[in-house]
């Protein structure tokens, strides 16, 4: 009998019970599960160097090639697990390919996220002994969440219109699924494999069987927290809500003087919300935030007069904001594995502990020409990194915006002290305030270290925005 597939995926993310599910398909002896293949981070698992002869620094360079060599070249039938940010140059090849099997497994988005939080402040991502068993509650927050739902909605999304124009269909496991023995087996006759299994590999042991009311400490402010959603369909991964589209709940509103701020984010965010909040003379935790689409259109309903409005910043500053925020920081919010892919792969240079003693300005120079150029290769969708919001060009950003609706103006960020006085006239706002200058990039500013070697690779990587919003060099 003709096989009917060359190679399987497991689409999934973290605490999906994916772990769990490969060490049952690899009880398969027609199977073969290669871990995380295409991670950015490691290929396989967190201590693997290959997968079939290919190096992680090979399958950088051409993922592809690792591809069709565990179609062919696998013990039986081959596959790995993928999640929404690995590497995204396979995805287009996985998704047209009729020989390639894909398995979808879901679970409820928010036990997904209270077991990630209780992963992460444990230490411990599988658990085969009991005894060694760490416990912790995880805090809930409001924000992280929805961006956590968001990223898998999105993905789930992409996954079924993509089966479906494409005529496929995936064999769907729910985490709850993986306890039946004749679901994997069923499985297994999907994938064409003659094999049975008896029983489960019960090696894996779930670590927090507790209720959910149990493994969150602020349990009740969750409750309220998922209450703003119109509608949560849990148990059906590919069709809940909210839909992906502009980051609504990023928008800043004034407190009275009805202005709506749509950031982009490494702009002037902290500058605009300073400025928000001393137009009505408050702090800024008074400001509106938090928005979802249906509150939002509550905000403007209510405030007929509003006026939107969003800042630009030149490419260059915005590139250098973004890598002195997320990258050279180690602080909250930094991004420490994207830090350390850039370190092995872009020769970034950067040290453990950034200080005076271990990193100069010329350090600081040579690192920002390696991240401009990874922001190439990454926009160009040449990297197996994310395109995070934090250097996605600001056009297209704003196209995303679009899908909710637009700015009413579109500053650039020299021109805020002119601009935005005028627009909270307009809004109502008979004395605005003047806006205050952004707050310098640390550890060196751009003046520091700028030169005409990283303005050409900054338009080599942003030239939509250079023509978009008419930016000459960053000096001029």
């Amino acid at each position: 009998m003709t096989q009917r597939f060359d190679y399987f995926v497991v689409f999934a993310e973290m605490r999906t019970g994916s772990n769990f599910l490969e060490t049952n398909i690899n009880a398969f002896p027609a199977l073969t599960c290669y871990g995380e293949a295409f991670n950015p981070h490691f290929i396989g698992y967190p201590n693997s160097t290959e997968i079939l002869g290919i190096t992680q620094e090979e399958r950088e360079k051409d993922p592809l090639r690792l591809l069709a060599q565990i179609a062919k070249a696998s013990h039986g039938l081959g596959g790995f697990r993928y999640f929404h940010d690995h590497d995204p140059r396979i995805l287009d090849a996985m998704l047209a390919d009729h020989r390639c099997a894909k398995i979808v497994l879901t679970r409820n988005p928010i036990d997904s996220y209270v077991s990630w939080k209780i992963a992460q402040a444990t230490g411990q991502w599988k658990l085969t002994n009991l005894k060694k068993r760490r416990e912790e509650k995880a805090v809930f927050d409001r924000r992280e969440f929805e961006e956590h739902l968001t990223a898998l909605q999105e993905f789930q999304i992409t996954l079924q219109n993509r089966l479906q124009v494409t005529g496929q269909t995936a064999f769907y496991v729910a985490y709850e699924d993986l306890q039946s023995v004749a679901v994997m087996n069923g499985m297994a006759a999907w994938l064409g494999i003659p094999d049975r299994l008896e029983e489960l590999d019960k090696s894996l042991k779930r670590q927090n069987p507790q209720p959910i009311t149990d493994k969150v400490e602020n349990f009740d402010d969750m409750e309220r927290a998922l209450v703003r959603l119109d509608r949560f369909n849990l148990t059906r991964t590919p069709n809940f809500e909210p839909r992906r589209g502009p980051v609504v709940p990023s928008y800043i509103a004034g407190a009275k003087t009805p202005l709506l701020y749509m950031p982009l984010r490494s702009g002037p965010e902290d500058a605009v919300k300073t400025w928000l909040a001393a137009l009505d003379g408050v702090s800024e935790a008074e400001l509106v935030g938090d928005f979802s689409q249906k509150t939002l259109r509550q905000w403007k309903n209510a405030n007929p007069q509003n006026r939107s409005f969003t800042v630009v910043r030149h490419p260059l500053a915005r590139a250098h904001a973004a890598f002195c925020e997320k990258i050279v920081s180690t602080g909250k919010g930094s991004f420490a594995q994207i830090r350390r892919n850039l370190n092995k792969h872009y020769n970034l240079g950067l040290p453990d502990d950034v200080s005076p003693e271990t990193y100069g300005a010329e350090d600081h120079r040579k690192a920002f020409h390696g991240f401009l150029r990874f922001i190439k290769a990454n926009l160009s969708g040449q990297t197996s990194i994310r395109t995070d919001g934090h250097w996605a060009t600001q056009s297209l950003t704003l196209t995303n915006m679009g899908e909710f609706a637009l700015p009413d103006l579109i500053v650039r960020e020299h021109e805020m002290e002119t601009y935005l006085p005028a627009l909270a006239m307009q809004a109502g706002n008979d004395a605005p305030a003047d806006p205050v200058p952004a707050a310098k990039d640390v550890p060196f500013t751009l003046s520091d270290i700028y030169d005409d070697t990283m303005e050409q690779l900054c338009r080599d990587a942003y030239g939509r925005d250079y023509t978009m919003f008419g930016y000459q060099d960053w000096t001029e």
